[in-house]
């Protein structure tokens, strides 16, 4: 049977990690280990500068206190399976999409991200859609995907971002394999005041949307498929090497 860690970033508490948690028992040994709050947009971190707690809530399903989704991906591979690999990490199931750019500040794509660079297997599910969403018709296409993995495997240093139209199972167009699209919506800071007078900031966006460019993550949800973005743990922009060759003449 496979050998399953999963983390978020909503923290243990969302539907979505429960969902997929139930949708993946029947394939095997499910661990979740997950945030004790809602850390949505805090990118790929790890908690250097204090120890950290865990608390259980079930069987094989913790939450670190004051955790980050990396934080989770370490203890759960470290201290819950003792260093032995899981078959796959798997981050989600994401309340929203992570399309485009944002994918930098996801800490769902991040908890995919640390698996990959320990050497796991990881892909990262989020839904895309308003109003309520139907985790269990989400997780269905989860599970699709994860049997196909555990099947064939991923390359080396690839990681997956999943993106799943909020629809029935029934009415998904197809699964299609995807580039990083680009986002079009901007964020603003609000300035406030507390009642004491004193300033605060609260950053927010004022606008949302993608750039509907056939071929990728924002085009294929948009238009009822499950996005597949492969990702590579090398971030460094190759084409722009040669480019780039004047700089060193000053080295």
């Amino acid at each position: 049977m496979a050998v399953f860690l999963i983390v978020n970033d909503d923290g243990y508490f969302s539907p979505g990690i429960n969902a997929l948690r139930e949708a993946l028992k029947p394939l095997g040994r499910v661990v979740v280990v997950a945030p004790d709050r809602n850390l949505s947009g805090v990118g790929h971190s790890l908690t250097f500068t204090k120890p950290l707690t865990m608390r259980k809530i079930d069987t094989d399903f913790y939450t670190v206190i004051d955790g980050t989704p990396a934080d989770c991906v370490h203890l759960g591979y470290r201290v819950i399976l003792e260093g032995k690999k899981p078959d796959l990490v798997l981050s989600g199931i994401n309340e929203g999409p992570n399309l485009g750019e944002d994918i930098t500040y996801s800490g769902t794509v991040s908890g995919a991200m640390e698996g990959r660079i320990l050497g796991i297997p990881s892909v990262a599910f989020s839904v895309f859609g308003k109003g309520s969403i139907m985790f269990d018709e989400v997780a269905k296409v989860c599970v699709d995907i994860v049997k196909k993995v555990l099947e064939n495997g991923l390359p080396e240093d690839t990681y997956l971002n999943v993106n799943i139209p909020n629809l029935r199972y029934e009415e998904i167009k197809g699964y299609m394999i995807t580039r990083q699209g680009k986002r079009a919506y901007k964020e603003r800071v609000f300035k406030y005041l507390d009642p004491y007078g004193n300033p605060f900031y609260w950053i927010a966006a004022e606008e949302f949307g993608w750039h509907a460019e056939e071929g990728t993550d924002y085009w294929a949800v948009m238009n009822g498929f499950v996005s597949i973005t492969p990702l590579d743990l090398d971030l460094t922009n190759h084409r722009a090497m040669k480019e780039l060759k004047f700089l060193e003449k000053f080295l």
